[in-house]
C-alpha cells in the first residue's frame, strides 16, 4: 500500500489499478427490521400454551429462538417472540417469522417457506441460510407446541379415567 501511495506521490505509473470493493447494500426490509425488529423476547417455555424452536447454522453461528404462543380454544398462534444471535439478515428474517405467523394456525404456518422469507427480504444467496433458520425454527416451535398440546390431553384423560 505504502509502494503505491510513493509511487502515486512521485507520478510513476501504475501497472494495473487498485481494486475497489463495492459496499453490499441490504434492501430496505432487511434494514427496517433490523433496526426496528419485532416481537423481540421471550415467552415462560414451561407455559403448556408456549411453543419453542431453538435452531442454529454451525457454519456461521447464528442462533435463533422462535417462541409461538396459542390459544387453548382456537388452536390459533396469539403471539410470537424471538431471540436471535446473529447477523443482520438472520435477525430479519426472526422479525419477519414471528409478524407472520400471529393470527394462523400451526398448520397454517408450517407452509411458511425460507423462499417466501428470503424473497421478502431480497436476501442475497450468500445470505439464504438465515431465512431457512427462519422457517426450521417456525416448525420447531410448532412441534414443540404440539408434544405439550398431546402431554396435556394425554395427561387430562388419564386424570379422567
Amino acid at each position: 500500500m505504502l509502494r503505491m501511495v510513493s509511487k502515486k506521490l512521485l507520478g510513476i505509473p501504475s501497472p494495473s489499478p487498485p481494486l475497489q470493493t463495492l459496499p453490499r447494500l441490504y434492501h430496505q426490509n432487511v434494514i427496517d427490521h433490523y433496526n426496528n425488529p419485532r416481537n423481540v423476547g421471550s415467552f415462560d417455555k414451561n407455559d403448556p400454551n408456549v411453543g419453542t424452536g431453538l435452531v442454529g447454522a454451525p457454519a456461521c453461528g447464528d442462533v435463533m429462538k422462535l417462541q409461538i404462543k396459542i390459544d387453548e380454544d382456537s388452536g390459533k398462534i396469539v403471539d410470537a417472540c424471538f431471540k436471535t444471535f446473529g447477523c443482520g439478515s438472520a435477525i430479519a428474517s426472526s422479525s419477519v417469522a414471528t409478524e407472520w405467523v400471529k393470527g394462523k394456525s400451526m398448520d397454517e404456518v408450517l407452509t411458511i417457506k425460507n423462499t417466501e422469507i428470503a424473497k421478502h427480504l431480497s436476501l442475497p444467496p450468500v445470505k439464504l441460510h438465515c431465512s431457512m433458520l427462519a422457517e426450521d425454527a417456525i416448525k420447531a416451535a410448532v412441534k414443540d407446541a404440539e408434544a405439550k398440546r398431546g402431554k396435556m390431553n394425554g395427561s387430562s384423560k388419564a386424570a379422567d379415567a
